[in-house]
């Protein structure tokens, strides 16, 4: 290893080959424990999560995250690659699949006799892992990075709850789940995105530090060519990822930036009535809706909203929701 090398991960810390592959395979040594442990691990971490999200409750999904177990097999998939075992790959990504499928699953049951559909719009829970963008996929490299690093080490282990936090691989499936289960599939559609693009950055951070880490150069490993094939599907894998949540991101910021000009034409529109009150901008899709507060339900003449909307583009439809601030006794 390299000077740089040997004080990010000095070679008294440093675990072997056969350690780390130990420890990341659920397919080698003791194989029942192993796998039980994952298993339980998994259903719990689901359930928790299921949970944490219906009912928005972000420690409850903290808990989810710090006991899900799939963080394990996706690093197998990176040691995999690095070191040339295709059957360390098939065996870390079919343990994957089975994470990903229990983990929809159970959401899906709960959603489906406790989900309330109308509340979920509103729930931070989903909202917040529902259009991932390239910042997502920035710190996923970064929790991924911290990961492998974790794992290379013997003296690290204390800081793995930390990082297992921060991946957050659980969470965003059990959004998959719940929003499938009341056929939200839109929501559904952008948080598993959201866990693809966690899995593909865990397993670029994961490959890169195992490589610097020296695990590539194993006398067990296989030459670099025989590895090249891995390299680029993981670089395929990685391209499909970012696309979309590029898109995204550019997509949120000019919305962004539209929400603030519409907000602030419609404050100066509604200024000539002393009764009305912009209270928010709303989007679904490129349509806006303005939330407007008055005493009587009047409202300026929109034709002026019109004009000093003209700056935008014509794709984005702008409507405005009157409401009053009228209160009734009941008894």
């Amino acid at each position: 290893m390299s000077r740089v090398t040997e004080a990010l991960i000095p070679p008294s810390q440093r675990l072997s080959a056969d350690e780390l592959h130990d420890a990341l395979n659920l397919g080698a040594g003791e194989v029942g424990r192993k796998r039980s442990a994952f298993l339980i691990m998994l259903v719990l971490s689901a359930i928790i999560a299921a949970a944490g999200v219906l009912g928005d409750s972000t420690a409850t999904v903290i808990g989810a995250m710090i006991i899900a177990p799939l963080a394990t097999p996706i690093l197998g998939i990176a040691l995999g690659i690095v070191v040339g075992q295709l059957r360390l790959v098939v065996t870390s990504l079919l343990w994957v699949m089975i994470g990903v499928v229990v983990v929809i699953a159970i959401g899906a049951v709960f959603a489906v006799f406790v989900a309330d559909p109308t509340a979920l719009q509103s729930n931070s829970q989903i909202t917040g892992r529902t259009s991932p963008g390239l910042l997502d996929l920035a710190a996923a490299l970064a929790t991924g990075t911290a990961g492998a690093f974790a794992m290379s080490r013997r003296d690290l282990s204390t800081v793995l709850p930390g990082v297992a936090i921060a991946i957050s691989l659980v969470p965003p499936l059990g959004v998959v789940g719940v929003c499938a289960g009341v056929g939200e599939w839109d929501a559904a559609i952008g948080a598993l995105w959201l866990f693809l693009s966690n899995v593909v950055a865990l397993i670029i951070a994961g490959s890169i530090i195992f490589t610097l880490a020296g695990y590539a150069r194993e006398p067990s490993s296989l030459p670099t060519a025989r590895r090249r094939r891995a390299y680029v599907i993981v670089g395929i894998a990685a391209v499909i990822v970012v696309i979309p949540l590029a898109f995204n991101t550019i997509v949120s910021f000019a919305l962004t930036s539209w929400g603030l000009t519409i907000r602030d034409a419609a404050q100066d529109w509604v200024n000539t009535d002393s009764s009305a009150s912009v209270t928010g901008v709303h989007w679904v899709g490129v349509n806006a809706t303005i939330d407007v507060v008055t005493d009587d339900g009047e409202i300026p003449d929109t034709a002026d909203l019109a004009t000093a909307l003209d700056g935008l583009p014509e794709f984005v439809g702008v409507s405005v929701r009157v409401q009053t601030e009228a209160e009734y006794a009941i008894r």
